[in-house]
């Protein structure tokens, strides 16, 4: 498979569509560019060749895509898992889907530019969209922490930032870790709803990019950031909390945009 730029592009194995051609608008149906998978089993397969699809038949925003059934029997693997593909983006507001109007289109799968592949793409706008959503959840949980959390609480979320630090600093995968350090701070901020929120959100991402641009552990430079993150929870300093959860949030934006940059 290809990339918009005609370069091969490894991120898209397993993802196929029928040569573009003439303008793929004058092809009675979007389905006809696809073709069976050779992997059906890759989640990941399923979303790049529907990435293609969208991406060779010039589908826009309010476009309406095939129905699961139709698409399932194009690339040779069970409805089940177009469904799960969908109502993954669905989740990141990439699609609308009800059952009078079937799958709609809600956001561009597109590359603005000839050289960004598709798929990478959407990988970062996915991202950044998850990120947003969050970035509030985190904020005020922060701001409930610093003015409910006991000593206790504190002693936990410094201990875990501790923990996370140190295995940064070892080299080795923090992403458990850092995972129980918002945990602490949900925990803190008396409402477990938060927490449950911000998993869910995170896990959405998730579920089909596991290691965005491939990079298991994007945005590493925020983690000497949790410390003091931790540090102004405990001391009840609100403002200060705030601004780094800020800081950590931006950072990942931030790298994610420059992998898009230096593509």
């Amino acid at each position: 498979m290809q990339d918009v730029t005609g370069k091969s592009s490894d991120r898209q194995q397993g993802a196929t569509a029928a040569p573009q051609g003439e303008n793929a608008r004058s092809a009675n149906s979007p389905v006809e560019l696809l073709r069976p998978l050779n992997h059906p089993t890759l989640d990941k397969s399923v979303i790049n060749a529907l990435i293609v699809m969208i991406e060779q038949a010039q589908l826009t925003v309010g476009d309406r895509l095939p129905p699961e059934q139709t698409l399932a029997s194009r690339l040779g693997v069970g409805r089940s898992t177009i469904r799960e593909a969908l109502k993954a983006w669905q989740s990141m507001g990439i699609v609308t889907r009800n059952k009078g109007a079937g799958t709609i289109l809600a956001a561009e799968v597109t590359s603005n530019s000839v050289n960004v592949p598709i798929t990478l793409k959407l990988e970062a706008e996915s991202l950044l969209r998850t990120n947003g959503v969050r970035r509030p959840l985190e904020v005020e949980a922060i701001r409930l922490a610093c003015a409910h959390g006991s000593q206790q609480h504190c002693d936990e979320i410094q201990r875990r930032a501790d923990t996370l630090l140190d295995v940064y600093h070892r080299g080795e995968d923090w992403r458990k870790v850092d995972s129980q350090f918002h945990s602490a701070i949900h925990d803190a901020c008396g409402n477990p709803l938060f927490g449950q929120l911000s998993a869910k959100i995170h896990a959405v991402f998730h579920d089909i990019y596991k290691e965005p641009f491939g990079l298991p552990l994007l945005g590493a430079e925020s983690i000497p950031v949790h410390k003091q993150l931790a540090d102004a929870i405990a001391a009840a300093d609100t403002a200060r909390a705030v601004q780094y959860m800020l800081d950590i949030s931006k950072i990942v934006d931030d790298a994610v945009r420059k992998q898009i940059d230096e593509l």
